[in-house]
């Protein structure tokens, strides 16, 4: 599955999601874009955005996200604190999750 993380999130997530192909917002050149233009460009080339950002879903309509966005709900994003969540998160790409809103 391709992956795109969110840039709120630590860049070594993306070694933990063995068996996916993941790229970073930076690396995709989108650094700074506001949700709704990055989700629209991300559904071109990924099949899901990790992001850790709870509010996403007050600020996009869960119902028209042109691709599946999970939200990790860890204590920060930290790394030692995210990587905990790996094993969910493995879970559910392996579910070729639908285009809406997952929750970790």
């Amino acid at each position: 599955m391709k992956v795109l993380l969110d840039e709120c999130l630590p860049r070594k997530l993306a070694q933990a999601l063995v068996g996916h192909e993941v790229r970073t917002v930076p690396e995709a050149g989108w650094a700074g874009l506001k949700n709704g233009v990055l989700l629209a460009k991300a559904a071109d080339l990924f099949d899901a955005f990790i992001t850790i950002d709870k509010n996403l879903s007050s600020q996009q309509n869960p119902c028209t996200l042109p691709i599946a966005v999970i939200v990790l709900h860890a204590k920060s994003n930290k790394f030692k604190d995210v990587v905990q969540l790996v094993p969910q998160l493995l879970g559910v790409l392996a579910s070729n999750p639908p285009k809406g809103v997952h929750p970790v």
